[in-house]
């Protein structure tokens, strides 16, 4: 069974006129429940992990800092949120939710979670909406664990994952491999273990190529005993803060191609949401939701 990480807060509210779409992490669930594609048994609500966890990622004065709300404020202006209490409690139950998300994916061959994919989080700094490297807290719960000791993280968000790239840059057990705008945020990149940099209003046959010629390479070489897929979809063409100009269709045929693979060569992965800030939200739940659909068709 398709396993789910989702709970109500995801949609904690913002102020009036704030540009991050938290309205779809509820919308989602919906509309997966309205059409069927999942039911209630597929969600699970995600609780608040242990300090340890966090900490084996994070800095500790910094994670300390955060949920004190103590945290330099020039440093808080850089996450982008206002900071409360509730904030950051969404931020660690999304972490957990993707550390159980994990534990699912090891079961079943893959696992989800509505939101997640916080790739901006540094070790010791948030950036861009992110606070918490949820998808990194929950490699390093899984190897802490010896459930796994080689991880691929293939980050297909339109903006780098430069926190990552920042917290496995001396880290052989895990390899990071970003596909994504050359001219979008962050203007200064970090380096991944792979980057691939795309010049603006990329099409979907060049995308698409691309990721078909690196992507099977990369799983040979490498040869992880886990994958972990941040699918933003914010690399469609009439996203706000994109660049590129994929279709719906070009990016499921994304979405396709990598679980395919994953389910080819027996390898369990774990989806994180991320991106996604379209004008029309039908645009934004329908992106996304393709996602799951295509884990259903493809895994159940």
């Amino acid at each position: 069974m398709l396993k789910i990480a989702f709970h109500p807060i995801y949609n904690h509210p913002l102020p009036r006129g704030h540009r991050f779409p938290m309205e779809k992490y509820d919308l989602l669930p919906q509309q997966l429940r309205h059409e069927g594609t999942c039911d209630n048994r597929n969600f699970f609500e995600p609780q608040q992990p242990n300090d340890k966890y966090i900490v084996a990622i994070h800095d500790p004065e910094y994670y300390y800092d955060l949920i004190n709300i103590t945290i330099d404020q020039r440093d808080a202006r850089k996450i982008g949120f206002p900071l409360s209490r509730a904030l950051v409690q969404r931020e660690t139950l999304i972490a957990d939710g993707t550390i159980k998300a994990s534990e699912f994916a090891l079961q079943h061959g893959i696992a989800m979670n509505i939101a997640g994919g916080t790739h901006h989080a540094f070790s010791n700094r948030g950036e861009a909406f992110c606070m918490l490297n949820d998808q990194a807290i929950a490699a390093r719960y899984l190897q802490g664990k010896g459930l796994v000791k080689k991880v691929l993280i293939v980050d297909l968000d339109v903006h780098q994952g430069n926190g990552t790239a920042e917290i496995f840059q001396n880290d052989a057990s895990v390899f990071t491999f970003s596909m994504h705008g050359k001219s979008n945020y962050p203007f200064k990149k970090e380096t991944s273990d792979l980057d691939i940099a795309l010049e603006n209003d990329t099409d979907d046959s060049t995308y698409l190529s691309l990721l078909k010629n690196t992507l099977p390479k990369l799983i040979a070489e490498q040869q992880p005993d886990f994958i972990y897929y941040l699918c933003g979809v914010d690399v469609i063409k009439t996203d706000k803060l994109g660049k590129l100009s994929l279709t719906i269709e070009g990016c499921k045929a994304r979405d396709r191609f990598v679980l395919e693979h994953c389910k080819l060569n027996q390898i369990p992965v774990m989806c994180s949401m991320r991106g996604g800030y379209y004008p029309d939200i039908k645009t934004i739940v329908t992106a996304h939701a393709n996602t799951f659909r295509l884990a259903q068709d493809i895994y159940f």
